[in-house]
């Protein structure tokens, strides 16, 4: 599903480690760790064609559109952009090819599975950071693409946010979805993954998750 070949990555002339190698099957779920200035979501966003590599190569065996869904962080949200959560959450069917009462009932499902019916006219500028970030993930959960790129997808969710965070990511893996999650929440990492990328400077270590989280620095470890 995703091949990195002699990959560097990062600032031009300023790669962010030594060139590396990796594979993660189809339908395999992996986060991803690594201390702060890493280059964790920028991996990421290499990988979904943001932005390019410094060099090597990146080949995702996925279909060219509809194939790749990407989380971002959403602080790169513009919030006062005139749109309504039920709008962005829509957002999610581009490109679908599904009847308008297919897409309703399954917005309103994706409204109610992520506890936001209710608030569907409420601009982005009313909600509050754990209820953007939910209407993000309603969003992503809409599109349906193999593969699913997750930049710190816990970040401004509560006790009852992150419960469904983590239901739906392994909902999405016994789907068969391939997921690739940026994570600082190393507990949650410890009891929801059990495969882990570890990005240093001097390079990445793809392994069980309950070894390389003892790899990290101890300020980072949760």
């Amino acid at each position: 599903m995703i091949r990195c070949q002699s990959l560097r990555w990062g600032a031009p002339g300023q790669p962010l480690t030594p060139a590396v190698d990796f594979a993660l099957p189809a339908g395999s779920l992996t986060a991803v760790i690594g201390a702060n200035g890493s280059g964790k979501s920028s991996l990421l966003k290499v990988i979904a064609g943001l932005q390019k590599p410094l060099s090597g190569k990146i080949l995702l065996d996925v279909p060219r559109q509809g194939g790749l869904s990407f989380l971002p962080q959403q602080q790169h949200l513009d919030r006062q952009f005139p749109i309504s959560l039920q709008e962005l959450v829509a957002a999610g069917f581009w490109g679908s090819k599904q009847s308008t009462e297919v897409r309703k009932q399954k917005l309103e499902r994706a409204l109610h599975d992520w506890c936001l019916s209710g608030l569907e006219q409420r601009p982005l500028m009313a909600l509050s950071g754990g209820e953007l970030q939910r209407a993000l993930l309603a969003r992503l959960s809409l599109a349906e693409a193999p593969l699913l790129l997750l930049d710190e997808p816990h970040a401004a969710l509560d006790e009852l946010g992150q419960e469904l965070l983590w239901q739906h990511i392994h909902a999405w893996h016994a789907a068969g979805r391939t997921l690739l999650i940026v994570c600082h929440d190393l507990a949650a990492v410890r009891q929801h993954i059990s495969q882990t990328l570890l990005i240093k400077s001097s390079g990445c270590t793809l392994g069980l998750s309950t070894e390389l989280i003892r790899q990290q620095p101890q300020t980072e470890v949760a």
